[in-house]
């Protein structure tokens, strides 16, 4: 059983792989696409040279950096994908194969994470030539945390946003949803400001959402600014099973619609 779900694995990632390969120019936009820290970053790090935010400008800088890198590995369309697919009759191939269609998009997902690792490359290094006093050289056990947080946060990423996909069965605009919960993910994960500049209320409140640790928690680790890191994966376990539970129920569900519609 283990060996099947291997092989099936090795081969939707050499699949996905492939694909995705075959738009490196379209990558190369995407990761570019996905710049916004480094806009911010300009404008916290000249507004930190007044010291009321209790992080440097230095620190500011890192923490974008490091903000960038994680936009790069959680970034997720699997809305846009299985709305299509829903609307289309595209999903009905996929449900007669003995594989959750889900295990496609998510194959697809980390395949493209893979293909992306130039790009983040180049542009990591482009952004140390300009500004060399922010290199630095985290401990190796915060780069493990770091990628272990990283593959949690793309995985409840990619789950509450599936979730949301599901609506597909019942509304052909799915993806409205996510552009809403994407306003909110946009000022409490930490991509528009670190949580350290929020008044402290705003952030114990904030910390118990699922937003910031989809992108300050992983940064922040990167970085070594101090965060709770036994609260954090408790946060991510409890609303990661949330999502499941609602997630497996709209499943269900959405099956029984979508075949009563004749598909």
């Amino acid at each position: 059983m283990i060996g099947h779900t291997i092989r099936v694995a090795k081969a939707l990632l050499t699949a996905y792989y492939a694909h995705m390969l075959e738009y490196r120019a379209e990558l190369l936009l995407w990761a570019l696409s996905n710049s916004l820290p480094f806009i911010l970053m300009g404008v916290w790090t000249q507004a930190a040279q007044g010291g009321k935010f209790g992080l440097s400008s230095l620190e500011l800088a890192r923490y974008f950096l490091a903000a960038f890198i994680v936009r790069q590995f959680n970034v997720v369309w699997v809305i846009w994908e299985f709305e299509k697919e829903v609307v289309s009759g595209q999903l009905s191939n996929k449900l007669l194969q003995p594989l959750d269609p889900v295990w496609h998009h998510f194959a697809g997902h980390v395949a493209e994470r893979f293909a992306r690792l130039p790009f983040i490359a180049v542009l990591v290094a482009m952004f140390f030539a300009l500004y060399p006093q922010s290199f630095w050289l985290p401990s190796l056990s915060s780069i493990l945390l770091f990628i272990f947080v990283i593959a949690i946060a793309f995985s409840l990423r990619f789950l509450i946003q599936y979730t949301f996909a599901l609506l597909a069965f019942w509304t052909e605009r799915a993806s409205s949803i996510e552009q809403f919960w994407f306003l909110i993910y946009l000022f409490l994960s930490g991509l528009v400001a670190p949580l350290e500049v929020f008044p402290p209320a705003v952030r114990e409140f904030v910390l118990w959402t699922p937003f910031p640790y989809m992108v300050h928690f992983p940064s922040a680790i990167l970085v070594g600014l101090p965060v709770d890191i036994g609260k954090g994966f408790a946060v991510m376990f409890v609303w990661g099973a949330i999502f499941f539970a609602i997630n497996r129920w709209m499943w269900r569900r959405g099956l029984k619609h979508y075949s009563g519609m004749g598909a």
